[in-house]
């Protein structure tokens, strides 16, 4: 095919305001993702948006295996769909408190 470009599973792309930190999720635009490595703001970086992390989350939240994760702005994992945005499931639970919760991106949404 002549315009196939490639798989789409890591894009690169310019850093946003603040530039990115290396393993921490990002959402540019309608794109969500982890930095593969930092870069700072304006220089090309690859971003994975597929495959299953550990990320931060919403300490005071316990997660079980399946659920729905939504990002919120600031990029924390969470279960609360409202005014976030949803990005994946949680791939094993999660206690309440803990600090970061193992989440499969589902970029195809």
């Amino acid at each position: 095919m002549k315009n196939y470009v490639q798989p789409g599973k890591t894009l690169t792309l310019p850093a946003p305001t603040g530039g990115v930190i290396g393993g921490k999720f990002y959402k540019i635009g309608g794109i969500f993702g982890v930095a593969v490595y930092s870069a700072n703001e304006g220089e090309l970086f690859d971003l994975e948006t597929g495959g299953v992390y550990d990320l931060d989350k919403t300490s005071a939240e316990a997660w079980t295996v399946g659920a729905t994760i939504y990002a919120t702005a600031a990029g924390v994992m969470t279960t609360t769909a409202t005014s976030n945005t949803k990005v994946g499931v949680a791939t094993a639970a999660a206690a309440n408190p803990s600090a970061t919760g193992r989440v499969r991106l589902n970029s195809d949404f």
